[in-house]
């Protein structure tokens, strides 16, 4: 398979590598990057990134590939994806698909005149083994009707540091830390309980990384941990000062349409991460941790374990727990015999937009509803939104 790189950055030089393993044959024919941060891992790894570009344009002009694989900063992802299915291509985009409200209608307009077939989304943890038993459980019937959902995400100090010291630290261009991290879980949720989110509230703010807190005024010496994972463009030294304007902790509770309901955590300065759920139904309860890596499923009527499974990453470097070496597997499949994914660039706006309502309910301190929202979205995907928001 060949694939054509716009936005050669950590995680697309990660992915390359992984590709590789999948498929001995892939290779990258080119790509467009002014200051390409995954070049190391590629070159680690023996795997050419091909001819440099300036444009997409020239790349998509110049080069014949298989796939185009977007990993630019959040905030280029709509023009570039637009690029990409203008040029007849199919496009693969890392998470979050789009950065706005706005950015989601109109992606929804686009993909209503292109089809949205054609867009690949990078939700890594669809394709994760745990993920996969949950909704085999669902779907065995050990859960019965979804009722409540816990979940959570949380990162260690240094992974929030990097946050902290990394261009995602903007909302401008991040769009948040809420959407730009946690859009995987919601869409795993939002895939468990079957409905769109219709009621949002959610609370949070920054008080870990704050000036008080650095490590030399609580006599700690050792700052590696707080640079441990590198930044790439836009990068800064500034942890506990940063100028960044993202949150460090955060909680939202959600009301789906048929009125399930889930409370969600986030944290970045937790020493001994986690990320975990509880999906508790009419008829049982799964109770899991990507992590620690388990799932437990219990019957309500019997208190039956009747699921216990345990989980381990197929190596040391692999990142999301396995999940990365299916994606690209199954990836490969999708573009050269027309497998399934089992993920779409809709549930990726869906889960874009929840994120993106927590952000609201939490600068506003207020519930949103999101039926308008929703109406607004099917219009633009149908044909029949305004002008102004096809445009936007």
């Amino acid at each position: 398979m060949k694939v054509a790189i716009i936005g050669l950055g950590f995680r697309l030089g990660y992915l390359g590598q992984v590709f590789k393993q999948m498929d001995p044959d892939f290779e990258i024919v080119g790509y467009v990057d002014p200051a390409p941060a995954g070049m190391e891992r590629l070159n680690e790894a023996g795997i050419s990134p091909g001819r440099s570009y300036e444009t997409p344009q020239q790349l998509i002009e110049s080069e014949t590939f298989d796939l185009l694989m977007i990993g630019s900063p959040n905030h280029l992802h709509l023009e570039h994806i637009r690029i990409g299915l203008e040029a007849g291509l199919t496009v693969f985009t890392e998470k979050p698909i789009v950065v706005s409200i706005e950015e989601s209608y109109a992606l929804a307009a686009l993909l209503q005149k292109h089809g949205h077939d054609r867009l690949l989304v990078g939700l890594v943890l669809r394709y994760s083994p745990l993920y996969k038993d949950l909704r085999q459980a669902q779907a065995d019937g050990l859960l019965g009707d979804v009722v409540s959902i816990e979940a959570s995400e949380h990162i260690a100090p240094y992974h929030g540091a990097f946050f902290m010291r990394d261009w995602r630290r903007y909302s401008r261009y991040a769009g948040s830390f809420m959407l730009e991290k946690c859009c995987h879980d919601l869409d795993l949720y939002n895939g468990v309980v079957g409905a769109r989110p219709r009621f949002v509230a959610s609370f949070g703010g920054r008080k870990s990384f704050t000036p008080e807190n650095a490590p030399e005024n609580t006599g700690v010496n050792d700052l590696h941990v707080y640079h441990r994972k590198p930044s790439g463009w836009l990068g800064s030294d500034k942890v506990f000062d940063s100028d960044g304007d993202i949150i460090d902790y955060q909680t939202a509770i959600v009301e789906y349409e048929n009125g399930a309901s889930m409370t969600f955590h986030t944290n970045l300065n937790v020493p001994d991460e986690f990320r975990r759920f509880c999906v508790i139904g009419s008829k049982g309860m799964a109770e899991g941790d990507f992590v620690r890596g388990f799932m437990d499923v219990h019957d309500a009527h019997s208190s039956e374990k009747r699921v216990a499974n345990r989980y381990q990453a197929p190596s040391l470097t692999s990142h999301h727990y396995g999940a990365d070496e299916q994606m690209a597997a199954d990836v490969f499949a999708h573009i050269t015999k027309g497998t399934p994914l089992p993920v779409s660039a809709l549930d990726a706006i869906e889960a874009g937009i929840l994120a993106l309502a927590m952000d609201e309910a939490r600068n506003g301190r207020k519930v949103v509803d999101l039926a308008p929202v929703w109406r607004q979205y099917d219009a633009c995907l149908h044909g029949s939104g305004s002008a102004q928001a096809k445009s936007a």
